[in-house]
């Protein structure tokens, strides 16, 4: 028998490596929670919000992110292919998600704004019309991702080899989109 919480507040709550009471979450907000390395797996968080929390590498085997929502939420090394992705739906605002695996994750639903993608894994994701505002993609990985209708306008540091990933119609911004050139090694004027 599954638990069902609605409309709950959890604040300034320790959840560090602990098993977390798996279950239902609706309508839940959890403020500034510290759930680094806590087992939140097998958890359904429905329209929840997540604001100032710490939930690097929280493990997520089977968790459902529907229309939940991260604001300033540290996110180091998450693992979402591991999530349950059916109606994956997670809204990220000033994050971090440095180290994050998003690995074959469909994601045309997501939205990311503001947020630190550094080193995150976006190979064979699906991100079809996904709008990346002002976000930050050091050294992040695209390969076979979908990035067709995508706007990557405001978004920089990224590298993207228009040969091994799908671009079709999506929109970028220059001086950024040099970026989309780095696997020749050319030298682009003007681009400081």
């Amino acid at each position: 028998m599954s638990t069902y919480f609605e409309d709950l507040v959890f604040e300034k709550q320790d959840f560090t490596g602990q098993l977390f009471k798996a279950g239902d979450y609706e309508g839940c907000r959890f403020i500034n929670c510290d759930l680094s390395k806590a087992a939140l797996s097998y958890t359904n968080f429905i329209d929840c919000r997540f604001e100032n929390c710490n939930l690097s590498s929280a493990a997520i085997i089977k968790t459902s992110f529907q229309d939940t929502g991260f604001s300033s939420c540290k996110m180091l090394g998450m693992h979402f292919e591991d999530a349950n992705t059916f109606l994956f739906t997670p809204a990220f605002r000033d994050c971090v998600l440095t180290l994050c695996s998003f690995y074959g994750v469909n994601m045309k639903h997501a939205a990311f704004t503001n947020c630190i993608l550094h080193e995150a894994d976006f190979a064979d994701a699906v991100c079809t019309g996904v709008v990346f505002d002002n976000c930050d993609f050091l050294h992040a990985k695209f390969e076979n991702t979908r990035l067709d209708q995508s706007d990557l306008r405001t978004s920089f540091n990224y590298s993207i080899d228009p040969e091994r990933n799908l671009i079709k119609k999506a929109r970028f911004s220059f001086p950024a989109a040099a970026g989309l050139l780095d696997r020749y090694a050319i030298i682009i004027d003007g681009i400081t």
